[in-house]
Formats: C-alpha cells, sequence, structure tokens
C-alpha cells in the first residue's frame, strides 16, 4: 500500500505543518516500492528513445514523461503529443509555442525532438531531471488527494519561478507584460491559487478572458503593491498570498463562527476590500472596457 501523506490539520496550521514535516513524508513517499520500480524502468530505458513515436509507443515512459510535465491527463492525447514533440521550439509558430496548456512548450525544448540541438534522452542528467519533477508531481498529487487546497498551494509555489521568469521576458513589452497574467489563467491550479488568493467570486470566470487578466492585475495592485508577477519575486508577497488564500480556505470550511479557528482567518482579512461573496456587479466595476 503506497504511503499516505499525514495532514492532521486544516488550513493555515495545515499547511505550516506540512512545511515542517515535508522533507521526512517525501522520502518516505519516494521510498515505496511501486515508485521505485516506476523510477528504475523509465531511467533504464529513456535514453533508448530516440523519436517522438518511440516515446508514444512506450505507455509507461508517456505516462512516466507527461506526469513530470503535469500532463498526465494527456496520456490517450497520442496524436497532440507526438504533433507537440515533433515540432519542437525552434520555430516561433510551432504548436509547442502556441498551445496554451502549461508544460508541453518545455517538455518540447527538453526532449528536443523537434529542435536543431536533437534528440537529449540519452544526455547527461536528462533522466535525473525528469525523474526528480516526476517525483515531487506525484507527491503533490499526494497532498492534494489528503486535502486538495494545499496541493494548490504546492503547485502554486513551484510555478514562481516560471512566472517570474515570463514576466522578466516580457519586460519592455507592456503588451507581453499584461498578456503574462494569461499564463495564470491558462492553468488550473494557478487560477485556482490566484483566485482563491484576491477573494474572488464564482462569476469571475463568466469574465471576458481580457477582464479577467486585469482584474488579475488590479489585485495584484491592491494587495502586493504591483500589479506584475515580478512581485512574487518578494517572499513576503508569496507568504501574503498563500496566507490569504487558506485564510479563504478556512471560512469555505466553515470555520468562521467567532469561537472557532476561523474567526483568525477572518482577522487576516479584515481591512481589505475583497471578499469571499462580494458580486459580479463590485467584480465588473471599474474594469476598462
Amino acid at each position: 500500500m503506497a504511503y499516505q501523506v499525514q495532514v492532521p490539520l486544516s488550513g493555515i496550521a495545515g499547511w505550516r505543518y506540512l512545511e515542517r514535516t515535508q522533507e521526512a513524508q517525501k522520502a518516505t513517499f519516494e521510498n515505496d516500492a511501486l515508485m521505485q520500480r516506476e523510477i528504475a524502468y523509465f531511467k533504464e530505458n529513456i535514453g533508448k528513445v530516440e523519436t517522438a513515436e518511440d516515446l508514444i509507443g512506450d505507455y509507461r515512459l508517456l505516462e512516466f514523461a507527461l506526469t513530470a510535465y503535469g500532463l498526465e491527463d494527456d496520456t490517450y492525447k497520442k496524436a497532440l503529443v507526438r504533433t507537440v514533440l515533433e515540432g519542437g521550439t525552434d520555430d516561433e509558430d510551432s504548436l509547442a509555442n502556441r498551445i496554451t496548456v502549461n508544460g508541453y512548450k518545455e517538455m518540447a525544448e527538453d526532449f528536443g525532438f523537434g529542435n536543431e540541438t536533437g534528440v537529449q534522452t540519452a544526455t547527461e542528467g536528462f533522466a535525473d531531471k525528469i525523474i526528480s519533477a516526476f517525483k515531487e508531481r506525484k507527491f503533490e498529487t499526494a497532498v492534494s488527494e489528503e486535502k486538495d487546497y494545499l496541493g494548490t498551494v504546492m503547485a502554486f509555489e513551484r510555478s514562481i519561478d516560471m512566472l517570474t521568469g515570463a514576466e522578466a521576458a516580457a519586460e519592455g513589452d507592456e503588451e507581453a507584460k499584461a498578456k503574462s497574467w494569461y499564463t495564470v489563467l491558462g492553468d488550473e491550479d494557478l487560477r485556482t491559487f490566484f483566485e482563491g488568493a484576491f477573494g474572488l467570486p464564482s462569476q469571475f470566470v463568466n469574465l471576458d478572458i481580457d477582464q479577467q487578466a486585469r482584474m488579475m492585475e488590479r489585485k495584484a495592485e491592491q494587495f502586493l503593491g504591483d500589479g506584475s508577477l515580478s512581485a512574487l519575486e518578494d517572499e513576503a508577497n508569496v507568504d501574503k498570498l498563500i496566507t490569504r488564500f487558506l485564510a479563504f480556505q478556512q471560512i469555505e470550511e466553515g470555520w468562521n463562527n467567532p469561537q472557532g479557528p476561523g474567526a483568525n482567518a477572518l482577522k487576516i482579512l479584515q481591512g481589505n476590500h475583497s471578499s469571499a461573496s462580494y458580486g459580479i456587479i463590485n467584480l465588473l466595476y471599474g474594469i476598462d472596457e
């Protein structure tokens, strides 16, 4: 039986507990016999893969690789995976560069099937990199199975470098900079995290995508003092967002009575203009058309 992640507390307290015990729990989790077999198989066989077709043809290798990039739900989309990988990333018009699902571009670049560099599967360090990412994703999934919102926080933490990197790449290009919020909106975990941290209502998803991006930027400006994703370079801002996200989770779990643990969550959110339940009219107010 696979090791089950232990998080006996909820909300902010649960996150702090996971932070304290994560290293030990990960070590136990990664020593699971089934995981070790999958890692051994990947390490032994990935260097033999020379084409995208080779990868597609081995279900265990394909599933392992896709999981490492957060794409495990696309294992059955073999035609899409092959097209993305074979097209590479050298051509700015390639599918890997145009697809909105996070993970594909990085995978196509790392494997190199369609790039001038050529296939990278047998190069030094390649297998170890994929294995490390696989372990991270599997542990994240195990945490989500215990408490889904903690898995969402882990996904956010894992993505910080990617998000700030996207912002840096857009430096000096205001249009590209504004569009960097679309990276958040295009990723289910990141969208969930930021919507929760900003206290956005469920109706938010009904807005035009451009309005959603502008609202994200405005909320970042309101709570972090900077409407761009570069605000995440400050660890204090990262912790602030995580705390807000978890505080809202406590409230949604019904902890919001004056004597209950949710009272602390409410105090964290006191004084802010956002609320977990404000309406779509307030959300739309002030957004430029």
